[in-house]
Parts: structure tokens; sequence; C-alpha cells
């Protein structure tokens, strides 16, 4: 039985630490990692259920399977709550093919807004459903590891492991 605010989470080990996963109305709306910089207060996930209530088993299975590296294109349906600007910028991220990175300026260029890099980071940051809408795959324009909600390390390790120089 969801919460009366149509969201319920469920708390599932990674090699990240816990992932907070949260669904809104049925659909995947939140992934969140420990200490994740613009993570929600935890009050605001709706009640917590087993990770065996839907949607959560497919989103599980899908993770694990990434996990293993035997799963390189997530297909869930999700719920991404933000400004119009922020969903256009998340709904590019899933372009991003496994194991590459684009720059933020390479990210604007696509949304028809070249000069908008900084703009393209602020929505990059506040991406609620992390690894499965893959904003670490954004590094700067020098390749450099800059801003990752979930912390560089994580950035790092994720980059690493996508690319096949890394095991988790």
């Amino acid at each position: 039985m969801s919460s009366s605010s149509g969201k319920q989470h469920t708390v599932v080990e990674s090699p990240y630490e816990p992932l907070t996963l949260v669904a809104t109305g049925g659909l995947l709306s939140g992934l969140y990692m420990t200490g994740q910089r613009h993570r929600p207060a935890d009050e605001s996930f709706g009640e917590r259920v087993d990770a065996g209530e839907e949607p959560f088993p497919e989103v599980v299975r899908q993770l694990t399977a990434y996990f293993a590296g035997e799963l390189t294109e997530f297909d869930l349906p999700v719920r991404l709550e933000g400004t119009d600007f922020q969903r256009s910028v998340w709904e590019q991220l899933v372009r991003i093919p496994y194991g590459q990175t684009w720059s933020y300026g390479e990210l604007a260029a696509k949304l028809g807004k070249p000069n908008a890099s900084r703009a393209v980071g602020l929505a990059n940051g506040k991406n609620p459903v992390g690894i499965i809408v893959p904003c670490h795959r954004v590094i700067g324009a020098s390749g450099s590891m800059t801003g990752y909600g979930g912390g560089i390390d994580r950035k790092v390790r994720l980059l690493a492991f996508e690319s096949g120089a890394d095991e988790l």
C-alpha cells in the first residue's frame, strides 16, 4: 500500500554503499547514494517497503546486472521531476553510451544551447535518478572529474568500471 503522498522507498545494497530507491505513483523517481549532495530529506521518500514490492524488483534486477557488468543500458520507466530545462538535460544523459563521457559543453550543444554549460552542470547535479540516468558520464571540458552529487570518488569508480579498467 503506498503512502498518502504516493511515494514509497526501499534501500538496497550496492558496491557504492546502500542505495535508496524512491517510487512516485508506481514509477522510479529517485536513486540516491549515502551522503549525496542534493539528496532530499529521508522523510520525503514516503513509506519504506520491501524491495520485493513494485516497482522495485525490476529496478533491483537491472541494477544487479549492471553492477555485475552484464547490463550496459537500463530499460526502466522513470518519473523525472524537475523544471523543463532540468528534464531536457536528464533526457540527454540517457543518450550517453555506456563507457563513454561527454563534456558539459557537449551536452549543452546537443540541447541547442552551446553557452549553457554551467546551467547544464547545475541541472546534471540535481539529477534525481543517479546511475540509471547516468550523470556520472559528464565531465569537464579538459577531461577533469568535476562535480558529482555522489562524490568524485564514486564518479571515478563508476567511469573506470564502465570503461573496463576496474572492477567494482
